[in-house]
């Protein structure tokens, strides 16, 4: 008798947790759907750029699921969008505050997340935080050693520092030439390294110095160029490096700025010839002519005026011609 009173007690109770879980089930069920509506309608209120109404969808995500991951990176992702570097107010300070603490908690949860990482490095770097910044962008490199792109963004990174930071500069230079290194027959490594030195401050306190950048970053088109001898862009490149090493140091010895000056007419030449379809080698001749050459042999101004003026017009033309185009491709989709 004992024994049949305990397994009906049993079937209850086992009715019970069926019961229960599947009450429990249901509950969870109904959470996640909540939790993807509100998830899918703050992404949509994201891509829109109405943050502030994200933020609020994002949270109601979290409410029903708070291990949602992507929610919490993606209202930090809405407060960096909301905040306005350089700007000290009480409404910029908090939204600092919670763009880094919604991140930070995004990456406790998934340390080796490069997306997170990066998005944290970067509001760190919006905030000049170096250190913090540098930690978190080294980090990227030591996860992902492989993704060549991940040396350009931590050379760009450095570069922004160079002059301010010391060693940054330093820094920035071993990374590019770590790329370099890394795959010697890509020219697009030595088109980075070029645009580097090429874009370093002038400082009139070192006047060599700033000419000793400017040759380095013509060294590297060159190298590109070995590489692609057939990229009028390169060789572009390389021509206004020339142009801007003879214009910008007029200090320099005439017959030195000459020479320098002929090897950026050169190498725009040569772009145009490549292709003469391509309006900007034109715009570059014409600055060239007309700023550098006509100064340099006054005996040719005239001459030099007048071909500044002929490239100028076709440059304009050119550039009317492309505009014309796609003008007529859109048209030609609607």
């Amino acid at each position: 008798m004992l024994g049949k009173r305990i397994n009906v007690l049993a079937v209850i109770l086992l009715a019970l947790a069926v019961l229960v879980t599947s009450i429990s089930c249901e509950k969870l069920k109904v959470s996640n759907l909540q939790a993807n509506y509100h998830f899918k309608r703050a992404n949509s209120l994201f891509r829109e750029g109405k943050h502030r109404n994200a933020v609020a969808e994002y949270e109601l995500a979290l409410k029903y699921k708070p291990d949602l991951i992507q929610a919490y990176r993606y209202i930090g992702e809405s407060y960096k969008a909301l905040y306005k570097p350089g700007v000290d107010s009480a409404l910029n300070r908090e939204l600092e505050s919670k763009a880094i603490q919604t991140l930070t908690k995004a990456l406790e949860i998934e340390p080796d997340n490069r997306e997170i990482i990066y998005s944290l490095g970067d509001m760190y770097d919006k905030l000049r935080r170096f250190k913090e910044a540098e930690k978190l962008y080294l980090r990227i490199l030591e996860l992902d050693p492989q993704n060549m792109d991940n040396f350009y963004v931590v050379a760009e990174f450095y570069s922004r520092y160079a002059g301010e930071i010391p060693d940054a500069a330093k820094k920035a230079e071993s990374m590019y030439l770590r790329r370099i290194e890394a795959e010697p027959e890509n020219p697009m490594g030595y088109a980075y390294a070029a645009n580097y030195y090429g874009n370093l401050p002038v400082s009139q306190e070192n006047i060599e110095g700033a000419i000793e950048n400017i040759d380095k970053a013509n060294l590297f088109w060159e190298k590109r160029i070995a590489l692609d001898p057939m990229n009028p862009q390169a060789w572009l490149a390389k021509g206004v490096n020339r142009w801007s090493r003879a214009y910008r140091f007029p200090g320099a010895p005439g017959a030195e700025r000459l020479a320098i000056a002929r090897d950026a007419l050169q190498a725009i030449e040569r772009a145009r010839d490549l292709d003469p379809n391509y309006p900007e080698p034109y715009s570059w001749l014409s600055v060239l002519y007309q700023s550098v050459l006509a100064k340099l042999e006054p005996d040719k101004e005239a001459r030099y005026n007048a071909e500044g003026a002929k490239n100028a017009e076709k440059f304009q033309e050119l550039r009317k011609r492309i505009a014309d185009r796609k003008k007529l491709e859109e048209e030609l989709k609607k």
